[in-house]
């Protein structure tokens, strides 16, 4: 572990605007700096650069954090090496000793006492294994047939490093004389049997390797070159790999998304490389399993335009719609997701294969909307000339609506699902209780909302400034009735500063946030240290900080109330008896 000692005092060295705009033009406006988002397409600047908080947050796609943040994202890099390199290029020395590198997909590490392997190790095995199998592909006669009876020229297998794992058992043993050891079943590219017997998991497979965010290798897909099961195989979950996480092509295609303004999302490896082949770039593939909420976070993040590309048959139809219902979470307004459904028979790389790109991109004009999706799907299910037929599609509507956090998006699904069922919408806001979403004209007035919750308003309050940590009653955020993860942040962030008197003397977003790198508070910590981006000089912080106090002490006596109120009062003490008197007359003198 790097000391957060020296974190703190390399964030002190680091100026962010000099850090970003070393790779990015930024320009100035009042008294923070404003670009064009380098994560997500856009014409209109929304990122924004804060330079005496030493934060950036996008308020189109969401990205924010730390100079270290951004090195990590925009650099393709981990943690250790973010701050490796900011460190190098303020001449600061990283302390000497052992990195261990946190994954940055299930949390685990190398083992601290040498017995396990380093998560840098498990990189330069995998690397080993990747150039097996490309330098296995240049002598397997039938696998080049293969792959050429399929379109594809050296130049592209090259390009996208495939490979070849040859038949046998055991052929990874002329690269790993130990073929005993622990980190070739880290990786997943061995499999050990109950006896302890070993074998390759690939054989007789094109091998195709998955690069995370960062562009490093963290797995293999392998499809069968002759008949047989499975007719794709993915390496293991590991260390380095969770597959409900990663994304085909994702890291080559970035720019082209960018460019594009949209991404394709496929099924299958080769239907990628053959688009790309045909100079469609900005297309990635699921790794053999449902699209995730995780996927669509991170396909939204590099564009405001999703479609997602499925045969016609029933197995496609059914996948899109696994896919329509992880969306739905993630969706905001101005964002876009589609679905295009190819003629029964085809996918995208035998179609593109026959018909060429100026086809497909035809194709794509006419991908359903999500909302056109979503009720074309229900409305099959039903029958709606019947009332029952339309109390069913409402009803399978529901969950679907409960879930979009997207307050106009939300406000049009609500405007169809009336239309198609004969309800009112004020009625179906009722039946479902749909809450009312603000006017606009509200919106517009109030620049910067209190939050609902006054945990997460404190917290916000404690990383614009962190001095008010000295007059914060604890005792106030335990059993408050509030979300327990906003408490749980509070209390660690509120032992944080008190801990960590340089913190409260520099009133630092980053450096609180950056101690929390790795743990379960620091997405919450960021979300919150973003929204502080907009409170200009002028910000009452006194009557903000009196304002959550006082709603905390609300929520506190609103709970002792019911408490004591769920008794018998023949059960209560006399002092019980006299708090509940308080407490019903007195309430805002109670402390």
């Amino acid at each position: 572990m790097i000391p957060q000692s020296f974190i703190q005092d390399l964030l002190n060295h680091v100026d962010i605007v000099d850090v970003i705009e070393h790779l990015l033009p930024l320009k100035k406006a009042g008294t923070n700096y404003i670009a064009c988002c380098p994560f997500h397409g856009e014409k209109t600047p929304s990122f924004t650069v804060s330079q005496s908080k030493q934060f950036y947050h996008c308020f189109g796609c969401g990205a924010h954090g730390s100079a270290i943040s951004f090195m990590m994202e925009y650099g393709g890099m981990d943690f250790v090496e973010a701050i490796n390199d900011l460190a190098a290029r303020f001449g600061m020395q990283v302390p000497a000793q052992r990195l261990l590198e946190k994954s940055g997909i299930n949390g685990l590490r190398g083992s601290e006492d040498g017995t396990g392997d380093s998560l840098q190790e498990l990189f330069r095995a995998i690397d080993v294994v990747t150039k097996f199998y490309r330098e296995q592909l240049k002598y397997s006669g039938h696998a080049i047939a293969y792959l050429k009876e399929r379109g594809l020229t050296g130049e592209t297998a090259a390009r996208f490093a495939i490979g070849y794992a040859p038949t046998g058992w055991q052929n990874l043993a002329t690269v790993f004389p130990d073929y005993q050891a622990k980190i070739l079943l880290d990786i997943g590219v061995v499999i050990e049997s109950e006896d302890g017997k070993r074998y390759d998991r690939f054989r007789d497979r094109i091998v195709f390797p998955i690069l995370n965010q960062r562009g490093k290798i963290v797995g293999f897909g392998g499809r069968i070159l002759k008949q047989g099961e499975p007719k794709y195989l993915n390496s293991p979950e590991t260390q380095l790999f969770e597959k409900g996480r990663e994304l085909y092509n994702l890291f080559a295609a970035r720019r082209a998304i960018r460019e594009a303004g949209l991404v394709i999302v496929v099924e299958g490896y080769m239907d990628v490389v053959a688009l790309s082949q045909n100079g469609i770039e900005h297309v990635v593939a699921t790794l053999g399993t449902a699209t995730t909420p995780y996927h669509v976070q991170k396909l939204l993040r590099q564009t405001d335009n999703v479609v997602f590309c499925f045969d016609g048959d029933h197995a496609g139809r059914k996948a899109a719609w696994r896919a329509l219902e992880n969306s739905l979470i993630q969706i905001a307004d101005g964002k876009n997701i589609s679905f295009l459904f190819l003629p029964e028979g085809e996918d995208p790389d035998s179609y593109i294969r026959e018909f060429g790109r100026e086809i497909f991109e035809g194709l794509l004009k006419q991908a359903l909307p999500l909302s056109v999706f979503l009720f074309k799907e229900l409305s099959s299910r039903v029958d709606l000339q019947t009332s029952e037929g339309r109390a069913k599609l409402v009803e399978d509507t529901k969950p679907l609506l409960a879930q979009i956090n997207a307050p106009f998006f939300g406000l049009m699904l609500l405007k169809r699902l009336a239309e198609l069922s004969g309800i009112s919408q004020r009625d179906l806001e009722s039946l479902l209780k749909i809450k009312h979403t603000p006017s606009l004209r509200f919106r517009e007035r109030t620049l910067r909302p209190r939050p609902i919750s006054p945990c997460y308003w404190l917290i916000q309050i404690l990383l614009y400034d962190p001095t008010y940590v000295s007059r914060l009653d604890r005792a106030l955020f335990v059993d408050c009735g509030e979300n327990i993860q906003e408490i749980e942040t509070l209390r660690a962030l509120t032992e944080f500063i008190t801990t960590h008197s340089h913190v409260t003397a520099s009133t630092s977003i980053p450096s609180a946030i950056t101690y929390f790198h790795d743990s379960p508070y620091c997405a919450l910590l960021e979300k919150a240290g973003s929204a502080t981006l907009v409170w200009d000089k002028d910000i009452d912080l006194e009557a903000e900080f009196t304002g959550a106090l006082v709603l905390l002490q609300e929520i506190q006596r609103k709970q002792r109330m019911a408490e004591l109120h769920s008794r018998s009062l023949s059960t209560l003490t006399f002092e019980e008896k006299y708090e509940l008197q308080q407490l019903t007359i007195f309430p805002k003198k109670r402390s």
